[in-house]
């Protein structure tokens, strides 16, 4: 049975967060296809994880019979997050733009499951797995628009998760998200909700076309 990884950063509840919308509509779609698979689900925001120190970087690079029982108890989190990672069928990720960039939860969590010589470089022990990544903004940073050079999370995702991993990424982007609320953009609702309703529709077609993939 398929297992899904599926990780929320978005520090507004569902109801409030875009990202949120999307990726709940992803697995919905997904757990439709598979009802008794397996979702581990992580919310970064709610149950963040600990910033990497320098006992669980050096552990990576250690013999583990050497370990501190610092070392031992920072590097049990890490082989526990690679684990999810390895043992997903498929990957999840909600990654809202914040300051151009994405939230510094989950950029911990990266940091955690990047190992040289096991997830990264020239091991890649998750390769090829399907990650889709809901990045959704408040703004346009589509190609043509004033800020397009200003969308630093796509570059970076794609970067770390495709190029160091060796996953295969697909981006699902609601935009404009800070229209409904925010008066100076209110002629912008239109082309919101189009963006909402487009990312939504992709969710579902997404899910549902790597839960085939992984169907027994």
């Amino acid at each position: 049975m398929a297992t899904l990884l599926h990780i929320d950063s978005s520090v507004f509840p569902a109801g409030g967060s875009a990202s949120r919308s999307v990726t709940a509509a992803f697995r919905k779609a997904w757990e439709e296809q598979h009802p008794d698979g397996t979702v581990i689900y992580r919310d970064l925001a709610v149950d963040p994880l600990p910033h990497i120190d320098a006992a669980a970087h050096t552990a990576a690079f250690s013999d583990p019979a050497t370990h501190t029982a610092e070392q031992q108890s920072a590097f049990a989190l890490r082989t526990q997050l690679v684990e999810e990672l390895e043992n997903a069928d498929a990957v999840l990720i909600a990654a809202p733009m914040y300051n151009f960039s994405i939230p510094s939860t989950l950029k911990t969590w990266l940091d955690q499951v990047i190992i040289m010589g096991r997830t990264a470089g020239d091991q890649q022990s998750a390769k090829g797995t399907p990650v889709t990544i809901v990045t959704s903004r408040g703004g346009s940073y589509a190609p043509g628009t004033p800020r397009e050079n200003s969308d630093f999370v796509q570059n970076y995702l794609k970067a770390v998760l495709a190029d160091m991993m060796g996953l295969e990424v697909e981006f699902i982007v609601p935009e404009l998200t800070m229209a409904p609320v925010n008066p100076a953009m209110k002629d912008l609702i239109p082309l919101y909700e189009a963006s909402r309703d487009k990312a939504l529709q992709e969710a579902v077609t997404r899910a549902k076309a790597l839960a085939e993939r992984f169907a027994a």
